[in-house]
């Protein structure tokens, strides 16, 4: 049976903070079988000399850092520049499985997805749940599910997210195979047939207005909003200036697409979100395939909505969980949803709402969470790509 084990910490000395986080997780010895060693960080630490720091403690485990702009795990949710999170896997060799891939991009995705997807299937076809983490500027997600379920089928579920910086949309960090990277993917499958898993996605947002019309479109790329340049006509209708940047739409721009109306119970709203991490020149690049005729919506935050919506999802991850316990969450968080979006206080009443429905006997299990540019989760039986949600995945026994 594979076992799970976290630590969370807040030190501007990177050093300190990843000695700290290894003597945590591993508070009664490092054991011989850990298999894996996944962490998160803000930007005040370097992936790779977190890594160099770990590698001392963890010789031969595979290492896999991505960047955010927080970090959740059992002690709540860290928006500073020196956040430090990490999760340990331990266990059979023959129930995980990892590996990474370079240079993925919005026109490769579904090539690239189909390689990693494939290195995993080839260490273990009896995969049912990956994690996955992939680059949160210029990518086209629609087609990284598509290349895992081309080879893995609908069944398996993916989730995850992808990394970022601190709201400016300049750069998203991955590290693995002792190099850090702007483009690179990794996933790690879990094979463990005593483990069961539910995964569930929510946001709280609210669509209006006229919809803004994608009049022409390249794969993943929006050059044209209402037959005119794609961002100016964004940033117009944001009301901000066209010389905007990213960081600047963001907090504000949540765009909505509609959604086939048998999803909109279960999501709990009749939109999902996406974000804009990049633009060039009049050019929006959007996180998923986009189409002539697309038709999109500007969106506004109804905070009554995002805590009775993430209260509906917690009881619903509590029934289908039952009488089993807890024994790993995985969070992934849209950036926005930090302190752009809450104050301190709200956002620690959320995170205490998901370790109180997800703990068992009172005590939260392994966790671990990153404010990412996007986010990995079921929705009507498949795998999805959300913006601007919180969503999580329990292990469970």
């Amino acid at each position: 049976m594979l076992r799970f084990s976290s630590a969370q910490v807040r030190s501007v000395n990177s050093e300190r903070a990843a000695n700290e986080c290894i003597d945590v997780a591993f508070s009664q010895g490092i054991p011989d079988d850990c298999r894996v060693l996944l962490y998160n960080a803000t930007l005040g630490h370097k992936l790779d000399k977190l890594a160099a720091v770990f590698r001392k403690s963890l010789p031969e485990v595979p290492l896999f850092g991505a960047s955010g702009c927080a970090v959740t795990g059992r002690d709540g949710v860290g928006e500073s520049m020196n956040e430090l999170g990490i999760m340990a896997v331990c266990g059979p060799e023959n129930e995980i499985a990892a590996a990474a891939v370079s240079d993925i991009n919005g026109y490769n995705a579904c090539e690239k997805a189909t390689e990693l997807a494939g290195k995993l299937h080839r260490q273990n076809p009896d995969i049912s749940v990956i994690y996955l983490l992939c680059p949160g500027i210029d990518i086209d997600n629609i087609l990284v599910l598509k290349g895992f379920t081309d080879v893995f089928g609908e069944s398996v579920t993916i989730f995850g997210g992808t990394s970022s910086d601190n709201m400016r949309g300049a750069i998203s960090l991955q590290f693995h195979d002792n190099m850090m990277s702007e483009h690179d993917a990794f996933a790690v499958g879990f094979a463990d047939p005593t483990l069961k898993h539910i995964t569930r996605a929510t946001h709280g947002f609210a669509a209006y207005g006229d919809p803004l019309v994608a009049t022409k479109t390249k794969g993943y790329q929006i050059l044209e909003f209402n037959g005119k340049a794609a961002w100016a006509e964004y940033t117009r209708r944001l009301s901000l200036p066209e010389e905007s940047t990213c960081g600047d739409t963001i907090p504000v721009g949540a765009l909505a697409e509609l959604l086939p109306e048998a999803l909109r119970e279960e999501y709990g709203n009749s939109h999902i979100l996406r974000v804009v991490t990049k633009h060039d020149g009049g050019t929006i690049y959007y996180p998923v395939t986009a189409y002539d005729g697309m038709k999109v919506w500007l969106t506004t935050r109804d905070e009554e909505l995002i805590f009775s919506e993430q209260q509906r999802t917690l009881d619903y991850m509590k029934q289908v969980i039952g009488s089993g316990k807890t024994v790993a969450v995985f969070q992934t968080d849209c950036l926005a949803r930090g302190r752009f979006l809450f104050n301190r206080i709200v956002k620690e009443e959320i995170i205490a709402m998901m370790h109180n429905a997800l703990s068992a006997d009172g005590v939260v299990p392994s966790w671990l969470g990153n404010y990412g540019f996007g986010e990995y989760a079921r929705l009507g039986g498949k795998n999805c790509y959300h913006n601007y949600s919180t969503a999580l995945l329990a292990l469970y026994r």
